[in-house]
């Protein structure tokens, strides 16, 4: 039975694994923008994440507690903005399982943990950004619920 938890520092060797991943993903689809392979994040930034209460991570584990996914997450809020609300939104600022466990409702799983994370501290919704050039995950996250709330566009010159 999978579980999630938050992140440890000794998960990170499992995470930068993950992180190359996605950095591939992102680089076949555009690799004028990604340079690939890469990762976001390297061991020492990996660790004040994971050890800072406002960028919660959390990994979704097998019974043998091996890193299957994980869920890098951002608490975002504007106070006093001139135009904004002052709303807290949890940012999921990447989210990725491992490609040979895919379709095994890992995903599902690491989604759920953080959606009941976001409502527990009493966040007003959940935001993330994905690229165009990845449609299995914007399936994903629609399956999941959620709806465009901006979009980006470009005209590469």
């Amino acid at each position: 039975m999978n579980s999630v938890r938050r992140a440890e520092v000794k998960d990170i060797p499992d995470i930068l694994k993950l992180l190359l991943q996605v950095d591939m993903v992102h680089h076949e689809g555009r690799p004028d923008i990604f340079k690939g392979p890469a990762t976001k994040y390297n061991e020492e930034e990996l660790k004040d994440i994971i050890n800072d209460p406002e960028t919660p991570v959390f990994v979704c584990t097998d019974e043998k507690d091996h890193v299957l996914g994980h869920a890098f997450c951002i608490h975002r809020q504007f106070k006093e903005d001139n135009v904004l609300t002052d709303i807290k939104t949890l940012y999921i600022d990447d989210i990725c399982v491992d490609e040979n466990l895919r379709k095994q409702r890992v995903g599902k799983t690491l989604y759920d943990a953080v959606l009941n994370y976001a409502s527990e501290q009493g966040f007003y919704n959940i935001t993330l950004n994905v690229w165009s050039c990845n449609p299995s995950a914007m399936k994903f996250y629609e399956r999941m619920g959620l709806v465009p709330q901006k979009i980006c566009m470009e005209k590469i010159l």
